[in-house]
């Protein structure tokens, strides 16, 4: 493995686990994510179009199998996870899964671009049938409780989960400012996507740096990963927190290699999770029956070596396994 896997010394909620090193050839464009205001339809993974033939179609809500596709909230733009490549089409690791799940159920998986934080509110006003885009399952966003506030604010989401990852920092290369753990970023500034586990655990280590009587940790947050990655080029941050797939693509990728470099060890384990509203079960246990049925027959773990993560291979899907 590239990095190993430690134990974050903030109070995070357990996040994710450590990954493999990622082998994807090639330096993909990371293309900025649409906002969820506009009707941006982007078809991305595609199963078959009849339910004919397909094992688990009658798992599936009588709704969608009528429509023959499930609506996928997603940020397309955390390569490799989910991205566009040059010609446009949506591709990467949630992609692969879900077409092969689409198999399993008769049905297409339409993938359609969102900003991250606004996924979750897509479920609960119908927009989308599920958010699949490197999402962690927490119990926090089981339960629709703030992190920050510890209040309620939603009525939660159920998971199905399909991976593990864990969560790295990078930095300019050759500019690391001698860090190598999250208490060395006391005094730093840090770009990170809005709402994503990597923020919340940068608002953790905020909060210990001020309560260690340690320079301040100031924390910038926006809308899409590129963007963060962007204000660090600029010199306008740091350091960057991104889950360790995403950081590592980057690291190899941006720049032809020359833009970042990895600082430290992964922290924090924790699964990846199809969202789905609380009041959809039915379709939980069809998406649940559809990740089960790729892992037992191969499929799932073709996707998984094809995008150099097999070490965040799961071998049994689990609802709600997050905490």
């Amino acid at each position: 493995m590239t990095a190993r896997s430690t134990r974050c010394t903030t109070a995070a909620r357990t996040r994710l686990a450590a990954v493999g090193s990622l082998a994807v050839a090639g330096a993909l464009l990371l293309t900025a994510c649409g906002d969820q205001t506009k009707d941006d339809n982007d078809s991305g993974s595609k199963g078959t179009s009849s339910a004919s033939g397909a094992p688990l179609a009658d798992k599936l809500p009588q709704a969608i199998r009528d429509k023959g596709v499930v609506r996928v909230g997603s940020d397309i733009a955390y390569a490799p996870v989910e991205f566009k490549d040059d010609s446009g089409k949506v591709v990467g690791i949630d992609p692969d899964i879900a077409e092969a799940m689409g198999k399993q159920l008769g049905v297409k998986f339409e993938f359609q671009n969102a900003t991250f934080d606004t996924l979750i509110g897509g479920l609960a006003s119908k927009r989308y049938d599920v958010a699949m885009s490197a999402m962690t399952d927490t119990k926090d966003r089981q339960e629709g409780i703030d992190g920050d506030t510890g209040k309620k604010v939603g009525a939660g989401v159920d998971f199905v989960d399909y991976f593990t990852a864990g969560v790295s920092l990078y930095t300019n290369k050759g500019d690391t400012q001698s860090i190598k753990t999250w208490d060395d970023l006391c005094g730093k500034t840090m770009a990170v996507q809005r709402n994503t586990f990597s923020h919340d655990l940068a608002k953790d280590q905020a909060a210990k740096c001020k309560k260690d009587g340690k320079p301040a940790l100031k924390i910038e947050d926006f809308a899409t990963n590129p963007e963060a990655e962007t204000r660090m080029r600029s010199k306008g941050a740091d350091v960057v927190s991104a889950d360790f797939p995403i950081a590592a693509y980057s690291v190899k990728n941006a720049g032809g290699g020359q833009y970042f470099e990895i600082v430290g060890d992964q922290v924090e384990a924790g699964p990846y999770g199809i969202a789905v509203a609380k009041d959809n079960a039915e379709l939980r246990d069809a998406l649940q029956a559809a990740v089960q049925a790729i892992i037992d027959n191969g499929e799932y773990k073709k996707i998984i070596e094809k995008w150099g993560v097999a070490d965040g291979a799961i071998t049994e899907s689990k609802v709600n396994g997050g905490s």
